[in-house]
């Protein structure tokens, strides 16, 4: 059974079954071929030298379109801005999922400083992927899948949606301790406790 993040001397700390420390692992990995499968990059020499990624269309998958949103609503400068970003933000995510994966091999799942940061990252595109997947787009849908989860035993889930949020629901949970523990392990006197 899952234990939530906590700030100890030698960095956050949570413990995870291995289940569920697999489950995430996996997770991270699908988010990953998500940001990996439908990027193209551009034929023109000089612009993969500097990172610029060609002409780009906004996804059409609306889950990738929540991690890849549109930089304006003015039509040519969300395009300009998707050129340039694109393939730098893909980048940036795919390596924060992937470290992140790395961390779930270790029980306890360890975390100090950048390694936080990109977890506590994984974690919430996981979440924005499953949130668009459940239709969250609002505090009372959030309670709708919220108490969908509560409603079931974990082990007889029987369809997808509510698999889903039950996973949701977890995950928003790692996240939300981790953010915690990660506050509380700033220096001075940030939070009144």
């Amino acid at each position: 059974m899952a234990q939530p993040f906590r700030s100890t001397p030698p960095g956050l700390i949570a413990r995870l079954d291995p289940q569920e420390r697999g489950l995430l692992r996996r997770l991270f990995e699908d988010v990953v071929t998500m940001l990996e499968g439908d990027h193209t990059t551009s034929e023109d020499p000089l612009e993969q030298l500097v990172g610029l990624s060609g002409d780009v269309e906004a996804p059409q998958d609306p889950a990738l379109r929540r991690l890849l949103p549109e930089g304006s609503t003015d039509p040519e400068r969300a395009e300009e801005f998707r050129r340039y970003t694109d393939r730098s933000l893909r980048e940036e995510k795919v390596g924060a999922l992937r470290r992140a994966a790395m961390a779930v091999e270790h029980d306890p799942v360890q975390l100090e400083g950048d390694g936080a940061v990109d977890f506590s990252r994984a974690l919430n595109d996981v979440r924005l992927v499953l949130a668009t997947r459940l239709h969250v787009e609002s505090s009372d849908d959030a309670r709708r899948i919220e108490e969908l989860a509560a409603s079931v035993d974990v082990n007889d889930v029987d369809d997808p949606e509510t698999y889903m949020s039950v996973v949701y629901g977890f995950v928003s949970w790692l996240l939300n301790s981790l953010v915690e523990a990660m506050l509380l392990d700033l220096p001075g006197d940030h939070i009144k406790r």
